[in-house]
């Protein structure tokens, strides 16, 4: 069972998976449909069974594999994490990586310890990730700008002259923020505002539309190249997802 909330970090939102009780496997009962983590511009910093990872940016779709373990997660608005991990956004594009290895193994083993010990191993990650915040750089507010201009809709070239930046400064710190340009970026924001209109079931091509693509067939496109699915599958796992399954059922999250 998925579940999320914000965080006490600006922008972020703390979450948790675990296996619905009695399932096997997370994908059991849900194989033939499963909800893809998709792309978002973000990076979590992950607890999995008493290790740290830093899931970086993602440019296509993820499934975990895995049998039915707990994670907790914190996921950082796009671009805030660099300045508080200490890596660029690039160096982690479509990785995950263990924490040791960005911050030293016997601090992150430290740390996954003090995480693990905790009643509440989501909330003892969200304090890790404050504490960290409070000794690291602010977030740049230009980065802010930007991830705020292309979540809106807004064209890049425009966005661009809006914060005084040209065509290639704005991609070089969009690579250290976001993992990719400033047109990746923008694509991958239209894709979640789609999928978010379709989630709330306004018909294809008005969410098409809505989220600035071209028409219905520019979103299968970028679904299909993005999200690795189709639109009709991945509403259908959607509300697969989002039906209450009865006591003691082994289809999950």
């Amino acid at each position: 069972m998925y579940e999320e909330r914000p965080a006490l970090l600006d922008g972020a939102v703390v979450w948790t998976l675990t296996p619905r009780s009695g399932a096997a496997s997370w994908h059991e009962g849900a194989a033939e449909d499963p909800v893809p983590v998709l792309p978002d511009g973000c990076m979590d910093l992950l607890w999995h069974e008493g290790r740290l990872l830093v899931a970086g940016p993602d440019t296509v779709a993820y499934l975990p594999a895995g049998g039915p373990e707990r994670y907790a997660g914190i996921r950082f608005a796009p671009g805030d994490a660099p300045a508080l991990l200490g890596v660029p956004a690039s160096d982690l594009r479509d990785r995950r990586v263990e924490l040791g290895a960005l911050w030293g193994e016997a601090r992150a083993r430290r740390l996954a310890e003090r995480v693990s010990a905790a009643p509440d191993p989501a909330a003892a990650l969200e304090a890790l990730a404050v504490r960290r915040a409070a000794d690291a750089p602010d977030p740049d507010p230009l980065v802010r700008t930007v991830a705020r201009r292309l979540a809106a809709g807004r064209p890049v070239a425009e966005t661009a002259d809006a914060v005084g930046l040209g065509a290639r400064q704005l991609h070089r710190r969009s690579l250290d923020a976001f993992g990719y340009g400033p047109k990746t970026l923008a694509r991958i924001l239209r894709l979640q505002r789609a999928l978010a209109l379709v989630r709330a079931g306004v018909p294809y091509a008005e969410a098409a539309l809505g989220a600035g693509c071209a028409d219905q067939a520019h979103l299968a496109r970028e679904t299909r190249a993005l999200a690795g699915t189709t639109l009709s599958a991945y509403a259908s796992a959607w509300a697969k997802r989002e039906t209450p399954q009865p006591s003691g059922s082994s289809t999950t999250a």
